[in-house]
């Protein structure tokens, strides 16, 4: 029987020199693995481009595709109290992150079929059996989330983990470029009709995700610490939250923080429906915009990576934060022109989401104490409420009001968001 590895023992990066041992060379080949594969599989579904072109060949409501972008992002936050829950008490969290990786996988399957089945004979059942594909690619993603996070936090030291995050995304953008030429190829005028270029590129993402979860194999996963108090009820657990948020003032000015950055998602997923409904062409640049999106991500990486080096997560964070209160009002502006010059919006998009993913979760793993670790993920997860309601919210507004308006709003929320970062306060790196 395999011995399991000291639950007491520090992150395996976890020196003053940053050397790196074969276990950390393990973790960061596993996580670069994974990083590059997932960014091609979401390049066939860009949240951003892909998917609102995909939703609007099967309905013209806004509300509705809000609603599916809600499920989408939203789902994992509303499980991830239960699923932090379930896994508090796990000693091992690998596999609970490989079954997670596997049900989306599956769900690109389901979504490929749908679409091929029924795009054009019966859209309406395709768009119906979409809740249930989106709602399966939602949670699984929230499950193997907290897991992916976990096992980071057991293995590496604080400065090591923003490392990682930085190199992780300049590999991820690379492979997101590559699928943003795939994307051009099966999108271009000429190339495969609908339902066939949707159908053909999720099932790519099928296979990718599938791919992507190989690395995770290597790793050694260290045991978890046990847990300080004896395992409780879920409704046990749930009324602990409010005593830890009380407790801990900077996390809970995390939270207040990221629910108002949260506002960007009123707006995000309907820059390419707002080009769509405004240039004649704007379906023939579906391709061209995701690869002017991930030329943003490829090189904020850069930009990124040296701020990680020299600075806290935090002033990643708040960079973001006020960048993306300026997308909204950049998109109203370059609306009037032409939709070549309408992809600089998604150039910016590329720029803040490659910020927040080296941002927002380092800065948490640094804030949040090791015996707490997990449930921390699932509160920042469940709280962050906003993210749920504020895409079908943006859809119904937009519905109802405009453009113009809407986007109005986010950036001013934005703004009130960044001046909170500015002020927040300094944490102490934990382990």
């Amino acid at each position: 029987m395999k011995k399991p590895l000291s639950q007491n023992r520090k992150p395996a990066g976890d020196d003053p020199h940053g050397s790196m041992t074969g276990q950390v060379r393990a973790v960061y080949f596993a996580y670069i693995w994974h990083g590059f594969f997932l960014a091609v599989t979401m390049s066939m579904l860009d949240l951003n481009t892909v998917f609102p072109a995909l939703v609007s060949e099967l309905t013209a409501s806004k509300a509705l595709f809000g609603l599916l972008y809600s499920i989408m992002l939203g789902a994992p936050l509303i499980f991830n109290l239960v699923f932090s829950h379930v896994l508090k008490t796990r000693p091992y969290k690998k596999k609970y992150l490989l079954l997670g990786i596997y049900m989306r996988s599956a769900a690109f399957l389901g979504m490929a079929l749908s679409t091929w089945l029924w795009g054009v004979r019966n859209p309406k059942l395709a768009i119906t059996t979409f809740f249930a594909w989106v709602f399966l690619f939602s949670i699984s993603a929230g499950f193997a989330g907290i897991a992916y996070a976990d096992v980071m936090g057991k293995v590496l030291a604080g400065p090591q983990r923003t490392r990682l995050y930085a190199v992780k995304q300049f590999f991820g953008s690379v492979a997101a470029f590559g699928g943003g030429f795939v994307i051009a190829g099966l999108f271009k005028p000429g190339a495969l009709a609908f339902p066939d270029n949707f159908a053909l590129s999720l099932g790519i993402g099928f296979v990718g995700l599938a791919v992507a979860s190989i690395g995770f194999y290597g790793i050694r996963e260290p045991m978890s610490p046990a847990p300080v108090r004896q395992p409780q009820g879920f409704l046990a657990y749930v009324r602990q939250v409010p005593g830890i948020i009380r407790a801990d003032k900077t996390f809970r000015r995390f939270i207040l923080i990221e629910n108002l950055a949260s506002f960007s998602v009123m707006a995000l997923p309907f820059y390419m429906l707002y080009a769509k409904e405004s240039f004649d062409s704007a379906s023939e640049y579906l391709g061209p915009y995701l690869l002017v999106q991930v030329t943003g991500t490829v090189l904020s990486s850069f930009v990124w990576g040296r701020v990680a080096a020299r600075a806290a997560a935090r002033v990643i964070v708040r960079s973001c934060i006020f960048m993306g209160a300026a997308i909204p009002l950049v998109a109203l502006v370059l609306i009037r022109t032409n939709p070549v010059l309408y992809g600089i919006v998604f150039f910016l998009v590329g720029f803040i989401i490659s910020g927040r993913r080296i941002g927002f979760e380092p800065y948490l793993l640094d804030i949040a104490p090791e015996e707490n670790r997990t449930e921390y993920l699932g509160i920042r997860g469940s709280l962050n409420i906003l993210a749920v309601i504020l895409p079908f919210a943006g859809g119904l507004l937009i519905s109802r009001f405009g453009y113009g308006p809407t986007f109005a709003l986010v950036s001013a929320i934005m703004v009130l968001a960044g001046i909170l970062a500015k002020n927040q306060a300094e944490p102490t790196v934990l382990p």
